[in-house]
């Protein structure tokens, strides 16, 4: 028997209050979860119509379903393991574009309607010049965005209470700005009134997000113990963690319109999204791509294994509350709390996250993530941190390709495994050409934006570090660290 209203009997519906790109996992699992609670808990009365945003895609197996299905909550929530589940009644239906196009337009004529929420992936706010107005539908998500809008404009003639709040989650930095952006140069192009961008602008909103949950998806591994626990079968099970945190950078009318944090769940309005984006990439961001070569060479395969060691885990956690920390300009309260539940997070025990699946492209990670929180550090404490810089010999060791006799399938750009190999190739044994390797890296400007040897101080302590990892062994060199 599959999940519909039939089988729901708490199956209710709603007004259509929210337009909403994308029927995938994250959205479904994050946002939706979220306009579910605000039904639960306050008087929104609101439901999402979702529109399939590519060709293919999966709403037919939404509709199937009356829009309804299962949310999975699993991992740490106050140090406890708790797994949790419910049925998530927010979705009133679900368009493909591609075969009703007229119905996707019709959409723009409901009056309640007030939300667009979207995540089309980080390719999809993107400017498409071949794209027309009359093609059904544009090719392009801010096309077909910019049709929506024109043909509200069209059909409640400019009434401004009949503006849209727009709240991309795309993982884009200003996804907002871009999305207006291209919006505005598409309505140029094709010629739409300059009433219809003045009702763009000063009845709509565009808010820039940052969206932080884990999803991993649909739990195939184990559909068959769910279906057993439900009594039915759910081909559109989600399964998250408890962590979430949505960042929308607004003003106060949409948090009255939409009271996500009167209701305790982790929504912040703000004037500037920057430092939380800071916040995120420095600590999570940053913390994997400082521990995957440490606790990789160390012998440990997976995060949470890491975090429990003894060693890789004061290691991992003196970097971020002594080293990264220092560096970011948010309350120091607020930083622990945020790194605390990080930590948290990479315990979750019903994740097994690999560290090898966290090393692509470890070098372009390490310049964005890591190095702005070392030259950062330098600069507060005219002091090298020992840890970060720690990681970066890590770093230089795990790229000679070797754990003990076995092979590392390095997976990055050709050019800079290409690089390390030669650097690599001149080793004779001597601490001279160690510090030959560790100087021929940091010069690689392509990388770090500038050579990386001007900097007081870098070069001789990833020497050592590098020096000691090679002499003594991982073990024996983090040991000495922390």
């Amino acid at each position: 028997m599959l999940l519909n209203k039939e089988v729901y009997p708490a199956y209710r519906q709603f007004p259509e209050r929210v337009l909403q790109f994308g029927e995938g996992n994250f959205l479904r699992c994050f946002v939706d979860w979220m306009f579910n609670e605000l039904n639960k808990k306050t008087d929104f009365n609101g439901s999402v119509v979702v529109v399939q945003p590519i060709d293919k895609g999966m709403v037919q197996m939404l509709n199937d379903q009356d829009g309804l299905y299962t949310l999975y909550m699993r991992g740490l929530k106050d140090g406890v393991a708790l797994s949790t589940h419910e049925t998530i009644n927010i979705i009133s239906r679900g368009i493909n574009a591609y075969e009703d196009f007229a119905g996707y337009l019709a959409t723009a004529e409901i009056p309640t309607m007030r939300f667009v929420i979207s995540n089309t992936t980080e390719a999809g706010i993107a400017y498409d010049d071949n794209d027309t107005p009359g093609a059904t539908p544009p090719n392009s998500y801010p096309a077909k965005l910019a049709v929506w809008l024109h043909h509200r404009f069209n059909h409640f003639n400019g009434d401004v209470t009949k503006g849209m709040h727009i709240i991309p989650c795309e993982l884009i930095d200003k996804n907002a700005d871009h999305l207006k952006e291209y919006i505005l140069k598409l309505s140029a192009k094709w010629g739409y009134s300059a009433a219809f961008v003045t009702w763009l602008n000063e009845a709509c909103t565009f808010s820039n997000t940052l969206v932080d949950r884990i999803v991993p998806g649909y739990p195939r591994e184990r559909i068959a113990e769910i279906t057993a626990e439900l009594g039915y079968e759910d081909r559109q099970v989600v399964e998250g963690e408890h962590f979430h945190l949505w960042v929308i950078q607004a003003n106060e009318e949409l948090e009255k319109e939409l009271p996500f944090p009167s209701i305790g769940l982790d929504v912040l309005y703000v004037k500037d999204i920057t430092p939380y984006k800071t916040r995120k990439v420095r600590i999570l961001n940053g913390a994997h791509t400082a521990l995957v070569p440490v606790a990789y060479l160390y012998g440990i395969d997976t995060v949470r294994e890491s975090v429990e060691h003894p060693v890789v885990g004061k290691f991992l956690n003196d970097a971020i509350f002594e080293e990264i920390i220092p560096t970011l300009d948010l309350s120091k309260e607020e930083l622990e709390k945020f790194a605390n539940e990080v930590l948290d997070r990479f315990r979750n025990p019903f994740i097994k996250h690999l560290l090898m699946s966290i090393s692509l492209n470890s070098w372009a990670k390490f310049e964005t993530r890591v190095l702005p929180s070392i030259l950062e550090y330098i600069k507060r404490k005219n002091a090298v941190p020992q840890r970060l810089s720690f990681s970066l010999a890590a770093t230089i060791a795990f790229y000679k390709g070797k754990r003990g006799e076995a092979d590392i399938a390095l997976n990055d750009d050709a050019a800079l495994i290409a690089l390390l190999n030669d650097a690599w190739s001149k080793y004779d044994g001597t601490d001279a050409s160690l510090k030959a390797v560790v100087t021929e890296v940091l010069a690689y400007d392509k990388n770090w934006k500038f050579d990386l040897n001007t900097v007081a101080g870098l070069n001789d302590a990833v020497t050592n570090h590098l020096t000691n990892i090679v002499n003594k062994g991982m073990q024996a060199a983090l040991e000495g660290l922390v």
